[in-house]
């Protein structure tokens, strides 16, 4: 249909979030379909999803650039070529550069797994376990320039159990992310976003599929405060963190994978 919004996914890893996002749009009521799944990493195996699915797929590897600055450029130049309606972080695990995010404003999605700002950074589930609290979840926001901070578009609570350890912790995170980022993007691509300064107001989106729920708004609890600092910056070494990275990964604005 010519009215379908177009959406471009960023992973690095074996995208269960990208899945989630492709079984949504397989409902011709969801009003967007994915159109380009590109990856720092020519192994993720995110790639294969999408080939699978018959999804156009690129590769852009930050080694075969000389900086982070000409990475960020090819990256934008092969999304923007896509003319996505929003781009969809689904377990990338690079920052976004500031050349990126300016190019889709207001239209980059991101999950988290807290209810920011509650543990903000690459450690999140293991930050919220180690600090004792009874709740978490996760946040879906939209991105800016800064790590892990942009609007909020939905949040949903997820409760600590006895005996969590942070694999069973982010397996029922990652339940909740599934369902509501498909939910989040459908609305940023059919334009139902409004930003203003810290707020999103999501309009009414009509009816869509049964597994698109409507939006969630949970605020992260006042008691439960992240860490006091969270070092680097877009363009720097650190950033958000996101479950199924690697030790050494480099922490990132990034989703789930």
């Amino acid at each position: 249909m010519a009215d379908v919004r177009r959406v471009a996914v960023l992973v690095s890893g074996h995208g269960s979030s990208l899945q989630s996002l492709m079984d949504a749009a397989a409902d011709p009521s969801y009003g967007a379909e994915v159109v380009l799944v590109a990856s720092d990493r020519p192994g993720a195996y995110g790639l294969e999803r999408a080939r699978a699915a018959g999804v156009e797929t690129a590769v852009v590897r930050p080694t075969d650039f000389p900086d982070r600055a000409a990475f960020d450029e090819a990256l934008t130049g092969v999304v923007a070529a896509a003319r996505p309606d929003v781009v969809c972080l689904a377990g990338f695990m690079r920052i976004l550069g500031p050349r990126f995010v300016r190019a889709f404003p207001d239209r980059i999605v991101n999950t988290h797994p807290s209810l920011l700002p509650a543990f903000r950074g690459a450690h999140a589930v293991r930050d919220a376990l180690a600090y004792g609290v009874r709740v978490t979840g996760c946040t879906v926001h939209l991105v800016d320039e800064e790590v892990d901070h942009g609007p909020v578009l939905m949040q949903a609570p997820v409760a600590v159990e006895d005996g969590d350890d942070e694999a069973s912790l982010h397996e029922r995170i990652k339940h909740e992310e599934h369902r509501l980022l498909p939910a989040a993007v459908r609305l940023v691509a059919l334009g139902r976003v409004r930003v203003d300064g810290r707020r999103a107001r999501l309009l009414a989106a009509g009816p869509g599929p049964a597994t698109v729920p409507a939006p969630t708004a949970v605020p992260a609890p006042a008691t439960v405060p992240g860490p006091a600092t969270v070092p680097g910056s877009p363009g720097g070494p650190a950033g958000g963190g996101r479950h199924g990275r690697a030790p050494d990964r480099e922490p990132i604005d990034g989703g789930t994978p």
